[in-house]
């Protein structure tokens, strides 16, 4: 195997998933990542992305795929409630966050929906994970409760109200986030008097 061969499979070993602009910031030429693939060193995962074959996949490969390919996208609502297992709903698309004035992404697969997010909400209350690999920004528990109420049209009180009830427990010992928390993001979401009714009966 060649050297420029072995380069690219530690950078797929490295990354995860690998993307063809990787291996031009690395000075490797795109054409190998066919021959890899012909050989069977490299699996093709989907358009424009690139995996060792075989290797092991989460549940939540898809949200490693979308920041593989939109790192500056933030994994939120239906999505990182899932991530977070505060819903029992399985989203048939990766919802993700982006800047008010950003171009919304195109991805064939897997399906997306955006929510645009003011800057600072971009910022308050993320948290980089490892998925497969690939750092992915996620909503924390907090944050993504107080997104739900703010986009409760798009998601559905119901939703909203089923993972409030969920990180709240049925006591303080059970809880998964504090109160002060919740309070936090829903002052910064602006919809702190949407929730308080909710948030004073459960607490």
């Amino acid at each position: 195997m060649s050297s420029t061969q072995d380069a690219i499979l530690d950078l797929a070993r490295a990354e995860g998933l690998l993307r063809p602009v990787d291996l031009e910031s690395h000075g490797l030429p795109r054409v190998s990542l066919t021959r890899l693939v012909r050989q069977g060193r490299l699996a093709r995962v989907g358009r424009g992305l690139y995996a060792l074959p075989g290797r092991e996949v989460s549940e939540h490969t898809a949200l490693a795929e979308v920041s593989r390919k939109h790192p500056r996208a933030v994994v939120c609502l239906l999505s990182a409630l899932r991530f977070h297992e505060l819903t029992t709903q399985v989203p048939h698309e990766v919802w993700i966050a982006i800047p008010n004035k950003a171009r919304a992404p195109r991805l064939e697969y897997p399906p997306i929906r955006v929510a645009r997010f003011a800057d600072a909400a971009m910022r308050a209350g993320v948290d980089e994970h490892r998925i497969d690999g690939v750092p992915v920004r996620i909503t924390n528990v907090a944050k993504t409760i107080a997104d739900c109420f703010k986009y409760r049209n798009k998601v559905g009180l119901d939703v909203a109200l089923e993972a409030l009830k969920e990180v709240l427990g049925q006591g303080a010992r059970d809880r998964r986030v504090s109160i002060d928390a919740l309070w936090h993001h829903a002052r910064l979401d602006r919809v702190a008097n949407v929730m308080r009714p909710y948030l004073e009966a459960l607490a």
